[in-house]
Formats: structure tokens, sequence, C-alpha cells
């Protein structure tokens, strides 16, 4: 509306332009060249340059060859009256050029008429678009361009961490399209975050200011750029110390309108701006040539405005007194005007007051300035922090050995009102003990080892354990403030449900084993991931190495039993068949290996036949019945673990998966079954959800499932948990790790992310993995796969090892009946057997007589009586 309204005006002014030359009366001129200005007379910049230009005009004097008039009208700060002024100077007064105004609504009003006239226009303004130039070549930038004022700004905020910022910025074309624009460009540069643009009209009211205000204080971050005219901003700091929010954890970054002007305004910053830190324009105050300029401008603009207590130049009188000069070189001897003069002031080139004065071709401005004055507001006054250089960076000084450093911090101590700062905290709302901040956990979690939510009877939450919780609480510890926080459980076991509570505001931050997701960064804001990032398929091992599979059926126990019984039941053979076969004779390192051979052949080589000993037969019928059952039960079990291996290695792959159509699972309430259906092309029907370790362990034995996806973390304590029973195959794939979540924009997220970097570096979050994930030693997993043991057998090896027993017993007995004889060993065993047989008869006589003689007892009683 604002340009519309411009180029109403700027048509009309042209019409009146036409008219004007026609009925103007011929003016008296002086003889001369004539120069004429545009400046707002009642501001203090308007002050300035007035007089600066005054006193370029009696330095020219003494040095030119031609004679220059100035004239200068009022703009009254209205590009109407801009617009009159400069049809006024170019009819009545014949002016060559033009100097000002200093708005850019003003410059856009008279660009227009500028180059219908051929009459250059040299803008005062801060920054002038490049596509105004482009239209109106006439118009040229006389002062340099403070677009890099915008990335010392951007370094400042960069040096305190603060990565959350507000901009508040009037809401005219000169800094809505002109210079705001750098300024997001240079935040963002350095990852800092505009949360907000605060667009403030320029005569906003009172209640306006105050409403806009109260919005900024419920934030939670408190760092402002300013960006407005100086009356403006001005009210802006009255309200702002009345809200208090000029205290205490608020930070406050004025720009060169606002901080060029402090020098001459001691009476109005006293009270509402302290504390704040400016960035202005530099210029070497130190010179001779600005000390002379100093000299000459007290006097005179004391003589001028009696009223105003400060009569020191800045930067504005400096900018003006070049911009003279700058016409003064251009049209020095010369008479020349139109193209001409414009082409000549295009290749000016020599050092002001304000620096170095040069123009860039084509765009048609001068080059911008690079080095910036940092000041921070004290009392009455300011105190100087240091410069900031582009390129170079922040240095205390300026001049060829000052020494440059990235950060403000190495400057002088900023002040405020509470005095020294001293930490990085302030710029943010943080946590109190009374309102700590709130932190959702996971309820129901299936991973007790990463997040476990312990509860009382009354299923009130009690305690809060796991991996999770732990990295957490030593991120706290490692902030450079106090941040008191309290979990609290979230019973619904949707992940993505906890995390939108954020964007709720019913908790401040979620922390247990939440994926980074991108679905999810609509809700909130993650830290770094604090484990491993990726998606692992997991398929059942492979069992053991292939070359010694043979070994695998049976136990070592069992083979080494197998080894004992063989070896005792050839020795035994070996013993009894050596009388009868001369070839079981000779050495005694002959006969240890022919006992060995037939430890190990006898029972397949031999027959019944070639037996000479039923006792050897007899121990070697047994042992061929249990040879017979373990070869059978070996031949078996080998075939059924080497069809388990070809089935495991069936599945190395997503391919392979897909093309058997095999079963496969993954974690309950996961963001998993879209990326299997849609990413990785799984059916429906071919995909299972599970809640614990255990539930996946037991799908595999129940050959529910071919294959599982889970996140490095879980994938890293499912296999340690169950040791070689599982293994990795294919590739990782791509997804986030776990995280803490925060609110969008939280200015914590940076510290936090810095804190977490110190737990990782510091081997805290290693020795949490090995103490909280990692577990010991791994459990025997020889019965999960399904080797055969001795106690599978122990039935079969006894009635073969007593078999061979009592036939060693029986051919040791009879080895000694031969050596004393057979007929005397049956002699004795006759004997032994009367013996025995005679014993029990004595044994049964004696048993007789005795009961015989307690029956005749009371017989001879009676007879006794009778005598």
């Amino acid at each position: 509306m604002n340009m519309f309204n411009h180029m109403i005006f700027s048509f009309f002014a042209l019409t009146f332009l036409f008219m004007l030359k026609k009925t103007a009366a011929e003016g008296v001129h002086a003889k001369g060249i004539n120069i004429g200005a545009i400046i707002d007379m009642s501001s203090r910049i308007g002050k300035e340059q007035r007089v600066a230009m005054e006193i370029a005009m009696k330095d020219f004097y003494g040095t030119g060859n031609q004679t220059l008039n100035l004239h200068i009208l009022d703009s009254q700060r209205d590009p109407v009256c801009a617009a009159l002024a400069a049809m006024d100077l170019i009819n009545n007064q014949q002016v060559q050029a033009i100097l000002g105004p200093q708005t850019w609504e003003e410059a856009l009003s008279v660009a227009e008429i500028s180059s219908q006239t051929q009459v250059p226009i040299l803008s005062l303004a801060d920054t002038t678009p490049k596509w105004a130039t482009e239209r109106w070549p006439y118009l040229l930038q006389a002062s340099p361009s403070k677009q890099e004022q915008m990335k010392a700004i951007a370094a400042i905020v960069q040096s305190w961490n603060w990565h959350q910022v507000t901009v508040i910025y009037e809401g005219t074309d000169s800094s809505a399209i002109a210079v705001t624009p750098y300024l997001f460009n240079a935040l963002r540069d350095v990852g800092v975050g505009v949360i907000q643009g605060l667009v403030l009209p320029t005569f906003a009211s009172t209640i306006t200011l105050s409403e806009e205000l109260e919005k900024l204080k419920r934030e939670q971050s408190r760092v402002f750029v300013v960006h407005l005219s100086f009356p403006l901003a001005v009210r802006l700091f009255e309200k702002a110390k009345k809200m208090k929010m000029m205290e205490k954890d608020y930070v406050w970054i004025t720009t060169n309108p606002i901080t060029s002007l402090v020098h001459s305004n001691a009476s109005i910053i006293s009270s509402s701006m302290e504390g704040i830190i400016g960035v202005k324009s530099y210029f070497p105050e130190g010179g001779h040539l600005f000390h002379e300029l100093r000299q000459k401008f007290r006097r005179k603009f004391s003589l001028q405005n009696p009223k105003d207590d400060n009569n020191e130049p800045g930067i504005y009188a400096a900018e003006a007194y070049d911009a003279f000069w700058t016409l003064a070189v251009a049209l020095n001897g010369s008479n020349r005007g139109g193209q001409e003069l414009l082409e000549t002031i295009l290749q000016v080139d020599f050092h002001g007051l304000s620096g170095k004065v040069q123009f860039i071709k084509f765009i048609n401005e001068r080059a911008p300035a690079n080095r910036f004055h940092i000041i921070n507001i004290i009392g009455k006054s300011y105190k100087e922090l240091g410069f900031w250089s582009k390129g170079l960076g922040f240095s205390k000084t300026i001049h060829e050995n000052s020494t440059y450093r990235p950060c403000m911090t190495d400057l002088e101590q900023a002040l405020w009102p509470e005095g020294p700062w001293h930490t990085s905290s302030r710029g943010w709302i943080i946590a109190t003990s009374a309102n700590p901040w709130r932190i959702g956990v996971p309820g129901e979690s299936g991973y007790r080892e990463f997040v476990h939510v312990e509860y009382d009877h009354l299923g009130n939450s009690v305690a809060f354990s796991g991996f999770a919780i732990e990295v957490f609480k030593e991120t706290i510890k490692r902030l450079p403030f106090t941040l008191p926080y309290e979990f609290i459980a979230f019973k619904n076991t949707s992940y993505d449900e906890l995390v939108k509570q954020i964007h709720l505001k019913k908790y401040d931050a979620v922390v247990g084993d939440v994926v980074i997701l991108a679905s999810r960064y609509q809700l909130a804001e993650f830290t770094k991931p604090y484990t491993e990032t990726g998606l692992m398929l997991i398929v059942p091992a492979q069992s053991g190495n292939r070359e010694l599979s043979f070994i695998r059926p049976f136990t070592k126990s069992m083979w080494v039993l197998i080894a004992v019984i063989t070896v005792y039941n050839g020795f035994i053979i070996w013993l009894i068949e050596r009388n009868h076969c001369p070839s079981l004779k000779g050495s005694m390192l002959h006969q240890i290996g022919i006992m060995l051979w037939l430890a190990f052949s006898t029972l397949f080589s031999l027959h019944g036949g070639k037996m000479h000993s039923n006792l050897s037969r007899m121990s070697m019928v047994v042992w061929l019945f249990v040879a017979l059952v373990i070869t059978q039960t070996y031949t078996a079990n080998l075939s059924s673990m080497l069809t388990v291996q070809k089935l495991d290695g069936a599945a190395p792959n997503v391919e392979a998966l897909l093309n058997s159509n095999a079963v496969v699972g993954y974690c309950t309430g996961s963001y998993l079954q879209n990326y299997l259906v849609d990413v990785l092309r799984f059916k429906t029907q071919n995909i299972r959800n599970y809640t614990t370790l255990e539930a996946y362990a037991q799908a595999f034995k129940n050959k529910e499932i071919a294959a599982v996806f889970l996140e490095v973390p879980l994938a890293k304590l499912f296999l340690a948990k169950y040791c070689r029973r599982f293994v990795l195959v294919g590739p990782t794939y791509k997804v986030g790790g776990f995280g803490f979540a925060l609110p969008r924009g939280s200015p914590l997220l940076p510290s936090i992310d810095e804190a977490l970097l110190k737990v990782s570096e510091n081997g805290t979050l290693l020795e949490l993995e090995n103490r909280l994930i990692k577990p010991g030693n791994c459990p025997d997993v020889e019965d999960e796969n399904h080797s055969l043991s001795p106690s599978s057998f122990g039935t079969l090896f006894i009635i073969t090892t007593g078999t061979s027993t009592i036939s060693l017993a029986i051919y040791i007995f009879s080895r000694a009946n031969s050596m004393l004889g057979y007929t005397t060993t049956w002699r004795l065993m006759l004997a032994a057997m009367r013996f025995w047989v005679c014993q029990r008869q004595i044994t049964r006589r004696s048993s007789n007589a005795e009961n015989s003689v307690n029956n005749l007892a009371p017989q001879a009683s009676g007879m006794q009586s009778l005598v």
C-alpha cells in the first residue's frame, strides 16, 4: 500500500514539476555551483547533518577551484514534503545534485523526480535496495550500507550461546524490506532461529506496546534484537522497564539507528535503556580530521541548537561531511551535470571521516562498512566493550597489531543492572524448585534396561531407572546452570502420543527409548542421539563352525564318555581273546596298539564267529546294540542340524525374506510397521509385533517368525542377552536413534546437546552402557543347540558297562580256578555246600531240642510234686 501511494504521488509530482517549469520566475542565483540538501531539521540526525555540511562547504573553499552554494530544505520527515523540496531545489535553485534525505521513504518519493531531471541524489539512508538503484539510476547510496552490522549482531548472539531470538522492527519499507532480511539471514547462518518478528507501527500507541510486550513476556526466550527509529525505541524501552522486562534474564541488543544516537541522549537513556548491548558504525574518532571537525562542530552546533545538552558529532555528521566532499570533488573545476556528473561521482575514491569513500559501480552504492563498535549502556553514558570486523571477529582495539577473537566473551565484561554477567544462562526462563521441569517417561516400556518405572500398590510411580534415565541425569549435571526437574510416568503405550504431550504443553521434555523420527519433528525437537542410529535385521545364528559340524550332535562330555567306554570294552575283549588269538600277543607296545585297534574296530570288523569266548561275545552283543542306538541317534541329530543350518542361511537379507514370503517381527508401538510395509515392501500379514525381548526369542523358538527388525540399541541388548543364538545380517538401515525430546524452538536444546556430548566424550556414556545394558557371561547354549549329553544315554551306558564288567569278573574268576584246577575247585565248592547244609541241619535240630525241653519242663514239675 505504501509503494502504491508513493507511485501515485510521483505521478502527481512530475505533473506539477512541468507546470512549475512554465510558470516559475527566474530566481537570482549566486555565482558558482548549487548543491541541494533535504534533511529533517527537527531531529538530532538532521541537526548534525546540517552543521556538518556547512562546515564541509567552508573547508572546501580553501582547497577547491569552484565556488559551491549549499541550499538546505526541511523534509519534516515527510515523503511529500521531501518531494516538494526536491522540485523546488531543481527548478528554482537549479541545483546540480541533492544530498539526503535520511529515510528510505523520503528517498523513494524523490527518486523518480531526480531520474527524470537527471539530477543525482546522494541518499543518506542506512540502506537502499538494489532494485531501487536499478530502476532509478540517478539514486546513489552515499552512506555506507549497514548490512554487515547484522553479521556483527549475529556474532554477538552466537558468542553467548543464544539460539533463539525475537526481532523487533519498525513496519516501514526501509526496515522490513531493506535491512531486516539481512538480519534474519545472518542469524540463520550462525544457527540462530528467529522465534518471531514483532512489527511495530511508527506511531504505536502505549496500549499496543503493552500488549505486544506482554506477549513477549510469556515466551521462554528473552533475547530481543531491536531495529527501530530512536523515538519509537525510547518509548518501547520505557514501557519495558515499567513491565520489569529490563531486569535479570532479559537481553536487549540494539542496531545502528538507536545506538549511534546514544551519545546525544544521555538524559533519556539513564532510566530506561541501562544494560543494553548496542552495535554502531565505527569511524576513527581519534584521527586528526575528526579532531578538527569536532572543534568546529561544537561551536557551530551550540550556536544553532542552544537547547541541546550534547554538542558532540556522531556517525551521521561524519557521513554528511563525506557526502558533501564527494560532490565537491566530483564538481571541482567544472560545471558538469547529469550523466557526466553521475559517472564522475562513481569514480570518487578518498578516505573521509566515516572511512573509505568508494562507490560500487552498477549498483550505485558506497562500499559497505565492515567495522562496528560494540557498546554497553551504563548509567547516563556507555561503556566501550570492543569492536567487530568483518572476516576477523572481535577485538579490543582497532590497529595493525590488534588481536582478534571469534567470541565476544574475550572483550570487556558486560555489566547489567544486577552486576557482571558471569554465565550464559541469561536469555530464557529456566525451571525453579517451585516449578520444576516436567519430564514425561514411558510408563510401560518393554525394555527394562532402558526405561523401568516401578509402581507402588496404589499404582503411583515411585522410582524411575534404566539406561535412558541415567544418561539424562548425567547430562543435566553437566549443564552450566541448575535445572530442577521431575519425572512423570505416561501410561499410554503410544510413543507418538507421548511426544505429542510436549506440543500440548503438558510436558517440558520426554526421556526414554524414544526414536528420533522426521514425523515427530512436527510436535517436538530432539537432542543428538545418545545411542547408535540405525535399524538391524536379526536371524537365528547358523550352528557354529560348519567344518566342525560333525561333532555338534553330541556334547563334549558325551564324546569323552563314548571314547572311554569304547576303550574299556575293547580292553575287555582284548583281555579275554588274547589267549585264543596269537595275533593279539607280542611285545608290550604291540599289545597296546592291538588293544587300541580293537577298542575302535573290533565291534565293527569282527563278527560273532570270530570270537572264541562266550564272555567276549556277550560283551560285544550288548555294546553293538548300544552302538547301534548311538549311531542312529547321531545320524538323525546331525541331519537335523545340517537342515537348520541350511534354513538359517536361506534368509541372509531382506530380498531373501521377501522371496520366501517369510514372517518377520518388529517392536510394538513403533514406526517400524510403516517402514517395513512402505519402504521394505513386506506384506502386512507377514509382519508381527512384540513387546519384549523374551517375546522375540519365544517367537523364534516357536517358528512364528524367521527374522526380526530392531533399532541398534535394542538389537545390541537382544544379542547380548541371547549370546550366540542369533546374528545380525545385511546392512544397517539408516534411521534415527534414541534421543531426548524438547519443545520446538527450546533455547535449552543447544546446551543439552553440548552437555550430552560431554557425557559421551568423558566415558560416562560407555560406562553406563556396560553397566546397565551389557550382561556378564553368556549362559550355556549347548542345550539350546540341541546337542545330546550323556544323560540321554545313561541307561544304555550302564547296561553295556555292567555287562562288560560282569564278563571281566567271570573271566578273572575262571582264570583263578584254572590255576588250582577244576577238580579241586569243584571239590571245594561241594565241601562248602555240604558244610552249609550240615550247618543248616544242626541249627534246625538244636532249635527242635530246645523246644522239646521247654515242653517237658511242666511235666517234670508235676511228677516231682506227686513224689
